[in-house]
């Protein structure tokens, strides 16, 4: 005798939640609260301190009770202060030299590097690790290689009869320091390119080869407007990281000689840590935001509509 056993198909178990047990909005807030708090201490309670502090006359030394409200005193004070334009136009030249050539110099490399090159991946990484090198061990290589008397730069230059004081010098010190900021950034600046150019539309290459198209050409219709988007980032980036260095010009000149490397984020300090003007310093701080904020604005307008893309 067959027996046709029929298996009846099982119903869908449905999910259900356990009793007692609802999803609320909040325990979302509780992954985020130890980045959100660290925002609010770090970022926003010191933003909102200097754009209050600006507008008072506050000496560190005479305690909160010591804050008065000044008006715009501070700032009319910034635009008589020969300090401040001093400081500017240190750091103009300074963002106006070092940012242009890193990222010249890692468009090269990133080119360079993007060819089939044996032990690429090892130079891309030699390339890279300046970057990523603490600021006290690279202002010591290089105070080690700038020696007057001893250092490798100098022996090298000795050769074309060069011999620059470097960090000694009022007329050196603050080229010294672009070339390691450029140094410093370059490689940098060569990988985010090398990413960059990974995504280069090759067809257009495939087509400007067809069309017999040589290498100056090519790069000048194909390769540079692709890239913009990403020098644009560069620049940004770069201007502001620039318009706020500080650690090799505190740890190896000091702003000296005389004021000679005093840009404006290191004339800040001298205001608010060395002679405790914290009111007058945040208007400082408040001006150059502005200002870097300005010419961020100007770079990003200046290259809307000449991308490949838009």
């Amino acid at each position: 005798m067959t027996t046709t056993a029929t298996v009846a198909a099982a119903p869908a178990v449905r999910a259900e939640k356990a009793p007692g047990i609802k999803p609320r909005g909040w325990i979302g807030f509780l992954f985020i609260a130890p980045n959100l708090l660290g925002v609010l201490a770090f970022t926003l309670i010191p933003l909102v301190s200097v754009i209050v502090l600006a507008f008072t006359d506050w000496n560190l030394v005479s305690g909160l009770g010591g804050i008065t409200f000044n008006g715009l005193d501070n700032f009319a004070a910034i635009a008589r202060d020969p300090g401040f334009w001093s400081a500017v136009g240190l750091t103009l030249v300074y963002v106006g030299v070092s940012v242009p050539l890193t990222v010249i110099l890692g468009l090269a490399l990133g080119i360079a590097l993007n060819r089939p090159l044996p032990g690429r991946a090892v130079l891309r990484a030699i390339f890279f690790l300046p970057y990523i090198v603490n600021v006290v061990a690279v202002g010591m290589t290089w105070l080690m290689l700038m020696n007057p008397k001893a250092g490798l730069v100098n022996q090298v230059l000795d050769v074309f009869g060069i011999q620059p004081g470097w960090f000694a010098s009022s007329h050196w010190a603050l080229p010294a320091l672009i070339v390691m900021a450029v140094w410093g950034g370059v490689g940098y600046c060569s990988l985010i390119y090398l990413s960059a150019l990974q995504d280069a539309p090759r067809q257009l290459y495939e087509a400007a080869d067809i069309d017999g198209a040589g290498v100056w050409a090519k790069f000048r219709t194909i390769t540079w407007p692709s890239l913009l988007p990403t020098t644009v980032f560069l620049m940004v980036t770069l201007i502001i990281g620039a318009s706020q260095g500080f650690g090799l010009i505190a740890l190896i000149t000091a702003g000296g000689p005389g004021d000679a490397t005093t840009t404006i984020s290191y004339y800040m300090y001298q205001t608010g840590f060395q002679f405790y003007r914290f009111g007058y310093a945040s208007a400082i701080g408040l001006v150059t935001f502005v200002g870097v904020l300005a010419l961020t604005l100007l770079t990003w307008r200046a290259q809307r509509g000449r991308a490949l893309n838009d």
